[in-house]
């Protein structure tokens, strides 16, 4: 077993302690398994599955109204999800508001992250009250992960603050889950004849050791095409058994994944 861990300077109330970094009790670094790290996490930016990113420093951090209820209830668990970004984009790439991701003056994305979402057995908590708020550079440093500054507010705003009391806290979570997977080429899988949701869970876990299918959710659009993964994770941050809901298509449906061309 393959372990991560990052030197932090501990901070009374931030989920910073030590060499780890504790979410609800539990240490992220000490509880993942990882593979192969495609970046090192202190200094650098993550990267999402990008092409030649380039994002600004800094953005005018936007306002995330709540839209929906307030829910606080226990959290048992997480969701790491993970948008193919070539679909998203189809039909968006001269629309302003998706400018970052789809455009391509930004660098061309495949898999983005969604979101980090925690769980609550058949619900989930979200918008829990926080003072707290992302500056522009915490955005910022998101951006080549999640390509959407509105998204990344969103988040925080409505998943985060559940998790833990500061922003930068919450995306690190994220940058280090997401910093543990390895990406198979899902453009040339994407030429399979006859592929299926299982080539594609194959392709990943054989890219990921240590995951197992049933902790792996693919979803697919109504006309077959690849949107998202949702990687499930128990409290303790390991890879766990995926809900129905969560783990999306069988593996023996008919799947496409469009390449963005």
């Amino acid at each position: 077993m393959t372990r991560l861990f990052v030197l932090t300077a501990s901070r009374n109330g931030d989920g910073l302690r030590g060499n780890g970094l504790m979410v609800g009790g539990h240490s992220v670094l000490r509880a993942v398994w990882v593979g192969p790290i495609l970046l090192a996490l202190a200094p650098v930016v993550a990267q999402a599955q990008s092409y030649q990113c380039r994002m600004p420093r800094a953005i005018e951090a936007p306002f995330a109204e709540r839209s929906g209820p307030v829910r606080q209830v226990p959290v048992t668990g997480y969701t790491l999800a993970l948008s193919w970004s070539p679909e998203f984009c189809k039909g968006r790439e001269t629309k302003r508001a998706d400018a970052l991701q789809c455009s391509g003056r930004n660098g061309r994305f495949g898999f983005v992250l969604h979101g980090l979402w925690p769980e609550s057995g058949r619900t989930w908590p979200q918008w829990c009250p926080t003072r707290n708020r992302p500056t522009g550079i915490d955005i910022a440093r998101q951006l080549c992960l999640t390509p959407s500054a509105r998204l990344v507010a969103h988040q925080w705003a409505k998943h985060g603050a559940c998790m833990v009391k500061r922003p930068e806290t919450y995306f690190k979570v994220s940058r280090i889950l997401w910093n543990s997977l390895r990406w198979p080429d899902y453009d040339r899988i994407s030429r399979q004849k006859g592929l299926t949701v299982g080539d594609i869970r194959k392709a990943f876990l054989t890219a990921n050791p240590g995951w197992k299918a049933e902790a792996l959710g693919v979803h697919l659009d109504d006309k077959g095409w690849l949107e998202e993964f949702k990687l499930c994770y128990g409290r303790n941050f390991m890879p766990t058994r995926c809900d129905r809901a969560r783990f999306g298509a069988k593996d023996d449906a008919p799947a496409k994944i469009w390449r963005g061309l």
